[in-house]
């Protein structure tokens, strides 16, 4: 979404992660996604790809924000929170956890508190769209995804609109094209 909002043109080549393609491995041998070759520069983290890209065109300055603020949200969604994420949404790989704690646990620790400031705010750190909303984003829909009527009810009514109003924004349509799998 940072590429497509700076107005970077890129390839784009959908990977299978079950089978990498040499030309992926050989660019990143992490074999991780996402990745993004600028010439002999390799970036294999969305936030280096967000910054690297606002640091080429920010027409809107998503990336004028209260550093300490955004790292305080982008520490909790890329640490915690994804820990509980993958703990939801993949329960045959913790079978010891019990699911509503966890469900709980990411209410707590995320859900609700972004509630709380949307409920005073259209984004995350204030009225303004900024590079930590589009970071976060993805993983609230994953969450919102594993089990969505259970999501519906959730008591987040803020979140869940600031949720869906990224869902429906042309930025994210634009984005959502499907892509053959790429193969060397």
């Amino acid at each position: 979404m940072a590429l497509r909002y700076a107005g970077i043109d890129v390839e784009h080549r959908e990977i299978s992660l079950r089978n990498k393609p040499q030309s992926m491995l050989l660019a990143s041998p992490k074999g991780t996604v996402p990745v993004l070759c600028v010439g002999e520069h390799v970036l294999e983290e969305s936030l280096d790809i967000m910054r690297w890209a606002l640091s080429k065109s920010d027409p809107d300055s998503w990336g004028l924000v209260d550093e300490e603020n955004a790292q305080a949200w982008i520490e909790k969604n890329d640490g915690p929170f994804k820990k509980l994420l993958d703990q939801y949404k993949y329960p045959n790989r913790y079978p010891t956890l019990n699911q509503e704690e966890v469900l709980n646990s990411a209410i707590e620790l995320m859900l609700k508190p972004m509630n709380d400031v949307l409920q005073s705010h259209q984004y995350l750190l204030g009225n303004k769209l900024t590079w930590v909303d589009i970071a976060i984003f993805p993983f609230i829909r994953q969450f919102s995804m594993v089990e969505p009527q259970k999501f519906a009810q959730l008591p987040i009514p803020f979140m869940r609109r600031w949720l869906e109003r990224h869902l429906a924004s042309e930025l994210f349509q634009s984005v959502m094209l499907k892509h053959p799998t790429w193969v060397d």
